[in-house]
């Protein structure tokens, strides 16, 4: 996969290229608040949605998580589950069609579409002011590729110890949080978030970069970091 190349446009783009087509609108009914599970017509788990509790009528800020390579809803749940509440975010964690995400097969497409039709769900059924896309390893790869490529849509996005970042199209210019363990031995930092990051940079994009004593992970301060990130700073796009 090459690093992201200079902003372009396609005159037709859809799910190939990336592109997410929901977007925020008004809510219908109540918002249901929880751990609630999102599935197929046959049971199958889609994802998992993490609800707080309404605030003053105050919308959401909806973030993504995209799980590692052969992980779980779950586990892509878990990386901002403990901040969910005390930072009001909204998080959507979709499960992969196959072992990682679509990109890293076989280019955009299955996946895309399952996140654009989880997407439209929560949008109809929560008020949301802002999107972030986030991830760990493959996931933060996808985060980075899909939120690049949707910029339009995507305020900010949040790469745990990511390989690469691949759009095949970009719009807007959502910022970026990345971090990485400088001991990762399954992404090693000196070829990922090293280069990743000053070529981001080059490209005009606003990155807010964090190294780590450890391996491929998410420390407790680092997932606070990301969420301070998240919070604290004003997202355009």
């Amino acid at each position: 996969m090459s690093e992201p190349a200079s902003p372009h446009r396609q005159p037709e783009e859809n799910h190939r290229h990336g592109r997410l087509t929901a977007r925020p609108g008004l809510p219908v009914g109540p918002a249901t608040t929880g751990l609630i599970p999102m599935t197929d017509a046959d049971g199958g788990l889609l994802a998992l949605l993490y609800a707080p509790a309404p605030s003053e009528d105050r919308p959401y800020r909806l973030v993504v998580l995209m799980h590692g390579a052969g992980g779980s809803a779950r586990q892509g749940l878990d990386l901002l589950l403990p901040v969910a509440d005390t930072h009001h975010l909204l998080l959507l964690a979709p499960q992969a069609a196959a072992s990682s995400w679509d990109l890293i097969a076989e280019g955009f497409g299955t996946d895309v579409r399952r996140i654009d039709g989880l997407l439209a769900s929560v949008f109809a059924g929560y008020p949301v002011h802002e999107v972030v896309l986030g991830g760990f390893s493959d996931g933060a790869s996808y985060a980075l590729s899909l939120g690049l490529t949707n910029g339009d849509l995507v305020a900010g996005v949040v790469a745990f110890s990511p390989g690469f970042s691949a759009p095949l199209v970009t719009h807007g210019r959502p910022r970026v949080f990345v971090s990485h363990g400088v001991d990762d031995r399954v992404l090693p930092v000196d070829v990922c978030s090293r280069r990743l990051v000053p070529r981001l940079h080059d490209l005009g994009y606003d990155v807010t970069y964090q190294e780590f004593p450890g391996g491929h992970e998410v420390p407790g301060e680092i997932r606070d970091a990301a969420a301070d990130w998240l919070t604290l700073r004003r997202h355009t796009r």
